[in-house]
């Protein structure tokens, strides 16, 4: 998810946790956790990987990067909220190496599911179609499964009251965007969607995979599943890049994220004023200079 537009400028975002939502600034992270009728706040200064190495920022690159860089800050903020949400700010977090476990873990489980096993079955039909046939039951295949666990998870009642935070999230970094007042009123008239969120990005890496595998040709098994996972990388990148110049050129094509829109109503439900009054919090808590404060992180 990102915030304003344009060159050189910050691109906040955020994601949903548990009964509440996390907001990512510049150098600074806040978690906005409702508990009871109070919201708890968690700030936390961080350093972009990028910072560290230059190279880290180059295109492409620096898509792969953001991706894992990312589960690690989303890892930790649920883990987090979770806590909060329990009245339990002293709980102990996620040591490092559970933190790596956990993202190695949450890597193989997704590459397992949406790659490996797609190129399994298409690889079944080898010597019997064309290669654009394998390649065509390979991507149905993916996409499929990708859908189908969205409606899976979104059956869960948990899980669709952090859809509503995701879709509280979206909202107030539209209504900043936008340049409008962070209120409740404000914040609820907009959309839920926003063409940098972490759905649309998932579905074009999956779409944008079925184009650059269908130049791979035929091959063994072995050849296939290696080659996949050796483009994943590179494919993330292009994913990455897709969304950067979706949100500088969102009306230009408009036509070209509609799908990841789409898919985002799967994901995000319509929040209601309290879920909203957390996502603006979180928000605000990042803005730089905040709003009517000069809030430090803990």
């Amino acid at each position: 998810m990102s915030g304003k537009t344009g060159k050189n400028v910050f691109q906040y975002g955020g994601q949903a946790v548990i009964e509440g939502v996390m907001m990512r600034g510049p150098h600074k992270i806040a978690t906005a956790v409702r508990s009871g009728e109070e919201i708890i706040i968690h700030q936390e200064k961080i350093t972009p990987w990028s910072d560290y190495f230059s190279i880290l920022k180059w295109p492409l690159i620096r898509g792969a990067v953001a991706l894992i860089e990312s589960m690690v800050i989303g890892i930790r903020s649920l883990n987090l909220s979770a806590s909060l949400a329990l009245g339990d700010e002293e709980e102990e977090g996620l040591s490092t190496f559970e933190m790596v476990l956990t993202v190695a873990l949450a890597l193989l489980l997704a590459t397992g599911l949406f790659i490996l096993l797609p190129t399994w079955l298409g690889h079944l039909t080898s010597g019997r179609f064309p290669v654009w046939v394998q390649n065509l039951v390979e991507g149905i295949t993916r996409l499929g499964l990708f859908l189908a666990y969205l409606f899976g998870i979104r059956a869960l009642e948990d899980i669709r009251r952090v859809f509503q935070y995701h879709g509280a999230e979206h909202k107030a970094i539209n209504t900043y965007e936008d340049g409008a007042e962070l209120t409740v009123e404000e914040v609820a008239k907009r959309s839920r969607q926003h063409p940098s969120c972490g759905t649309s990005f998932i579905l074009y890496v999956l779409l944008i995979s079925i184009i650059v595998f269908s130049f791979l040709g035929n091959g063994p098994w072995w050849w296939k599943f290696g080659s996949r996972l050796l483009l994943l990388p590179m494919i993330a990148g292009l994913g990455y890049e897709f969304i950067r110049l979706s949100r500088r050129y969102r009306k230009q094509m408009r036509f070209l994220i509609a799908p990841g829109l789409w898919v985002q109503n799967l994901t995000t439900g319509e929040p209601d004023s309290g879920q909203i009054e957390v996502a603006i919090a979180a928000l605000k808590s990042v803005l730089v200079p905040p709003p009517g404060a000069a809030a430090s992180g803990d």
